[in-house]
């Protein structure tokens, strides 16, 4: 599936094909939460790194972390003018790009359950649904895969 994508101010507008569109892990970590500013959490989707077409790259600007004193390996990639978290790319996987759900313009399917991940670094603020069959919950991250949650559930797009 095509998304195509953007920030908030246009300058920087993307498109990558994804296999696995359903955005369904919400993400708790602080660097997530705090990177993106949205409800507590955010919400990574994946794509296919050799798909990734960009509009505005010299708008791009890169975040690393610091986990434990050391620099993620992971790149957070932001709209230098207006800020928006667009993705996530992470040399350990090249193949790979996690765009954030709320970066993308094109209508995503809806998800039949979410995942609710690290949920230990959740701020005391931050509301999240109780834990049921549809509201999957877990303190770090959880052992299935982005692809192997759509495969198992038969909603791999091919």
């Amino acid at each position: 599936m095509l998304l195509e994508g953007s920030c908030h101010c246009r300058a920087v507008t993307f498109s990558v094909e994804s296999r696995t569109p359903r955005p369904f892990n919400y993400c708790y970590c602080s660097i997530c939460r705090k990177t993106t500013g949205g409800g507590g959490f955010a919400v990574n989707i994946m794509g296919d790194t050799p798909t990734l077409r960009i509009e505005g790259g010299e708008h791009l600007a890169v975040y690393q972390a610091t986990v434990d004193g050391r620099t993620s390996t992971a790149m957070r990639h932001f709209c230098k003018r207006c800020g928006s978290h667009l993705w996530l790319w992470d040399p350990r996987w090249p193949e790979l790009v996690h765009p954030l759900a709320s970066a993308i313009d094109t209508e995503l399917p809806p998800a039949p359950e979410r995942v609710h991940l690290m949920l230990g670094s959740k701020p005391g603020w931050c509301p999240v649904p109780d834990a049921s069959a549809d509201e999957r919950h877990f303190d770090g991250y959880p052992e299935e895969a982005i692809e192997d949650w759509h495969r198992k559930r038969g909603l791999l797009v091919e």
